[in-house]
């Protein structure tokens, strides 16, 4: 609450600073080009009188001043702008200052014939280096194995899944025996079929959505994949059917059934290591006991990693991996787990108690 208070006091300052000085541009530039108007006026008056001047010299004058504060006011309403401008290249520049992506090497392994043995070996990371996530995770999984990742938020389960992924380099990953850091980035990615929490849609046909990893898919293949994912049916009561257009924030369709067309997605692209990070997190109990069936069938013969927080969905899995603070504390099968009466135990109670 005292940090939140804090930004808000600074943001609240910085803001209150902006308002007002930009609204005090407009006025500042106003009072200059009248004060001008009002010198040539009272000047040219007087030496008007004088005969000096004619009062046909007094209107260039009064031109010439309109002329040269209309650039300075032009530029005041646009201030705001410019500074967002300029606020917005600082973060551009940022970007392109970060550090390239390690290079492969150049011989980078092939993933055709990959099963889905995974190795970890002494995984050491953190974000930033004073703050360490994963300490020393160490774990075997063989192809085909169901695996499921628990703990309390922060643990490190979805940065597991971000190493394997190499979105960040550490420790010695090995996939089928092999360093990921042998393989090429894009092929190695191509290995795996994600399913997140947050789904993702493009302002485009559903068909479209669907096919988005796999372009080459024919129609028959899409049906498939949708059937697959208990969607065909909602997909047929569309205006349109597989044509229908989903706009670019996704609001004529619910999260459920955006949730939906990812696993379809994923179904089509036909991957050989799949990641489920609270992949029935927006779909209501009904659906989610429809579609159990359907993941069942799709994780049968690939190793999966499964991020789950509800416990009840990761029952059948062959290995469950308990994280707290960034290491393995227990590992085994549901009911070994809760024989073991330790962490796992507790957090599946405390749900069990809660529903």
């Amino acid at each position: 609450i005292n940090k939140f208070e804090e930004a808000s006091e600074e943001l609240y300052k910085s803001g209150w600073k902006s308002q007002f000085l930009s609204g005090l541009i407009h006025p500042v530039t106003n009072f200059i080009s009248n004060v001008g108007y009002v010198a040539v006026a009272i000047l040219g008056g007087y030496f008007a009188i004088q005969g000096k001047i004619t009062v046909g010299n007094i209107q260039s004058f009064i031109q010439y001043n309109k002329q040269f504060t209309q650039p300075i006011n032009q530029i005041a309403q646009v201030s705001g702008m410019l500074q967002a401008m300029v606020a917005a290249a600082e973060r551009v520049f940022e970007f392109l200052e970060e550090p390239e992506e390690i290079k492969t090497i150049a011989n980078p392994k092939s993933t055709k014939e990959i099963k889905g043995n995974v190795q970890f070996e002494h995984v050491h990371f953190g974000y930033d280096e004073d703050k360490i996530i994963i300490n020393d995770f160490n774990a075997d999984i063989k192809a085909g194995q169901k695996i499921a990742i628990v703990g309390p938020t922060g643990a490190g389960k979805t940065t597991i899944v971000k190493l394997l992924m190499r979105f960040y380099d550490s420790g010695a990953i090995l996939l089928d025996g092999t360093n990921i850091k042998k393989f090429d980035r894009g092929k190695l990615r191509q290995v795996f079929g994600m399913v997140l929490q947050d789904t993702w849609l493009f302002n485009g046909t559903v068909k479209d959505n669907i096919k988005y990893g796999k372009e080459d898919a024919t129609d028959t293949e899409i049906i498939e994949a949708a059937k697959a994912a208990h969607v065909h049916h909602f997909i047929k009561t569309l205006p349109k059917g597989y044509d229908a257009l989903i706009d670019e924030e996704s609001s004529n369709i619910s999260a459920g059934q955006k949730q939906l067309l990812t696993i379809a997605r994923v179904i089509l692209t036909d991957p050989k290591i799949l990641i489920l990070d609270e992949a029935t997190s927006s779909i209501d109990t009904r659906t989610e006991q429809q579609i159990q069936s359907a993941m069942d069938n799709l994780m049968k013969g690939r190793t999966s990693f499964i991020i789950a927080h509800r416990l009840s969905t990761i029952k059948n899995a062959d290995l469950i991996l308990v994280m707290d603070q960034g290491d393995i504390v227990e590992q085994g099968t549901h009911e070994e787990l809760l024989k073991k009466n330790g962490a796992y135990a507790k957090l599946y109670n405390s749900q069990f108690e809660e529903n």
